[in-house]
């Protein structure tokens, strides 16, 4: 128990303290300098220099975190902030994070491709049954552009289909 409190110290679940852990750790696993992440909080609405993002990950003391900073760091690395305020995980070093954090990038990129595709083989597909003429042509196109007919068909069977999923 604390003599000044008369309360028993326990540290707190989301602070400071896990905040700039979590922003030095993301900044590293993107690969950004203090430089390129004060800039990108600038761009993002929250000015702010160098001095000041190496000041909140290493001070002695620690340089405190603005409402308006927590928010701005929150929306340039793209986390909730009750993530950004968790602490690190544990067992999962910078190499481990960079995977991740490519994975997930990853995963958003196929997906927000795959929601393209279904899109425009809808489309095609709205358009092969308003123009009935135009199928084989379309098919053959496909094959000019991919150059691979199994390529070609698996695209043209989606467009039959009149859906990518």
């Amino acid at each position: 128990m604390s003599e000044e409190t008369g309360r028993g110290e326990t540290p707190l679940l989301y602070s400071e303290g896990n905040a700039a852990a979590r922003i030095a750790l993301e900044r590293e696993v993107r690969g950004w300098s203090t430089t390129e992440l004060a800039a990108r909080m600038t761009k993002a609405g929250v000015p702010m220099n160098q001095t000041a993002v190496w000041r909140i990950e290493n001070g002695n003391p620690r340089r405190k975190i603005t409402l308006d900073e927590a928010l701005g760091f929150s929306r340039v690395f793209e986390l909730p902030l009750d993530e950004l305020m968790s602490p690190p995980l544990e067992g999962v070093d910078i190499e481990g994070r960079r995977i991740v954090q490519e994975a997930v990038e990853a995963f958003y990129e196929a997906r927000d491709a795959e929601d393209r595709l279904h899109r425009v083989v809808v489309a095609a597909s709205a358009y092969i049954e308003s123009h009935p003429d135009s199928s084989k042509g379309i098919h053959e196109q496909f094959l000019r552009l991919m150059g691979e007919e199994s390529d070609a068909r698996a695209l043209t069977e989606h467009v039959e289909r009149g859906s990518y999923y």
